[in-house]
């Protein structure tokens, strides 16, 4: 099992590179270092039709992830020494065929393996077999009541009830066997949704996950998904209200840092995307999820669905990337989207690099799900 029951503080709004100093020496020494976490798709395709659904914005050339590619992947990231990989990035890897062995897979492996889907085919059978192996299960729901639930996520309105039956059984099944597995909510907040926010909130309350987390939509540079940043300071009132329903089982956790951040850095360098990597359902390795479009192919490196990737991960081309984006030549500021996954590891490796902290383990107990930065 990958969960860590001793260990208490969960942080939702923040960065656990602090406590990889070994990753960060090694990358101040230029060494080659592997990926602390790898968030990644084991397909592009998805059941639903979210409104706010960044993966429309990423869409490359599609090829399958099978079992036999996910089996080398993992036994790769294994070998390299990536601690923790998360399905979640430009898919809905709960459907592709190969989800549960992935899961297992990786588990048996020593890798933390953690989820984010929309819950939907996640019956029990499905439940009982991927839980014991998981260090987090992410159920992305971003309204609280059917209509909107419909309109929001572009389903029917009785798919949000077998979601809400998915989400009792997993909380059942981990109480049942004891798992160490958190099992959270996740609401993709766009400023026009705010009359969700206390239904989600309740309806969290009633189901029991561990968590409801409420968190800013990313843009591209363009501003493709018309997200309002300056609308989010019109909620505060009402996100203070659903913080204040947590109770000692159930925390609702605003990702204030980044809805205050809106669209706007504190840093021009990415430092993140070694420690940080994403992949896509189509198999394609790229720094960022925000780099998966074809328009940006001259940051594409490779395919683990053509090559192995401890192939690619020790290529010329991957450090050329990773080099080029840590470089004077790339701003984050003016060349990149809004709030990417990277962002807080990015600002955290940025002051430390400038000399404005300096990172070191944190005391205190360790916080959960620590392969996750």
């Amino acid at each position: 099992m990958t969960g860590m029951t001793e260990h208490t503080e969960l942080i939702l709004d923040g960065t656990k590179i602090a406590w990889h100093t070994d990753r960060i020496r090694a990358w101040e020494r230029g060494e080659r270092i592997a990926p602390i976490t790898i968030d990644m798709a084991l397909t592009r395709a998805c059941n639903f039709a979210c409104h706010y659904c960044y993966a429309m914005l990423q869409e490359n050339d599609r090829k399958v992830i099978n079992q036999r590619v996910i089996y080398d992947f993992l036994e790769d990231c294994a070998e390299i020494g990536v601690k923790g990989i998360s399905l979640v990035s430009d898919g809905e890897s709960t459907i592709s065929p190969a989800f549960v062995d992935a899961i297992r897979r990786g588990s048996e492996l020593g890798i933390s393996m953690a989820c984010g889907t929309n819950g939907f085919v996640l019956n029990e059978r499905k439940l009982e077999e991927v839980l014991p192996h998981l260090t987090y299960l992410r159920i992305n729901i971003s309204a609280g009541e059917r209509e909107r639930y419909a309109q929001i996520m572009g389903v029917k309105e009785h798919w949000f009830d077998r979601v809400c039956d998915n989400i009792r059984q997993m909380v059942a099944i981990k109480r049942r066997d004891g798992l160490a597995v958190t099992i959270g909510l996740q609401m993709v907040l766009m400023p026009q949704y705010r009359d969700q926010i206390m239904p989600l909130a309740r309806l969290g309350k009633e189901l029991r996950p561990d968590y409801l987390v409420i968190k800013h939509c990313s843009d591209d540079e363009d501003g493709t998904l018309g997200v309002d940043y300056k609308g989010y300071a019109k909620l505060y009132d009402t996100l203070h209200e659903a913080e204040a329903l947590s109770d000692d089982e159930y925390k609702v956790v605003v990702k204030w840092s980044k809805i205050e951040a809106g669209d706007k850095r504190s840093y021009q360098r990415c430092y993140g995307a070694p420690f940080m990597l994403q992949i896509s359902g189509s198999g394609l390795v790229a720094p960022c999820g925000m780099l998966f479009n074809e328009r940006y192919k001259k940051f594409h490196i490779g395919n683990i669905c053509d090559e192995r990737f401890k192939d690619i991960w020790s290529s010329d081309r991957y450090w050329e990337v990773m080099n080029y984006l840590a470089g004077p030549d790339f701003n984050a500021q003016t060349m990149c989207g809004t709030l990417c996954l990277q962002h807080k590891v990015n600002e955290a490796l940025d002051a430390h690099a400038k000399g404005q902290i300096a990172l070191r383990p944190p005391a205190g107990a360790i916080p959960q799900h620590i392969n996750f930065v």
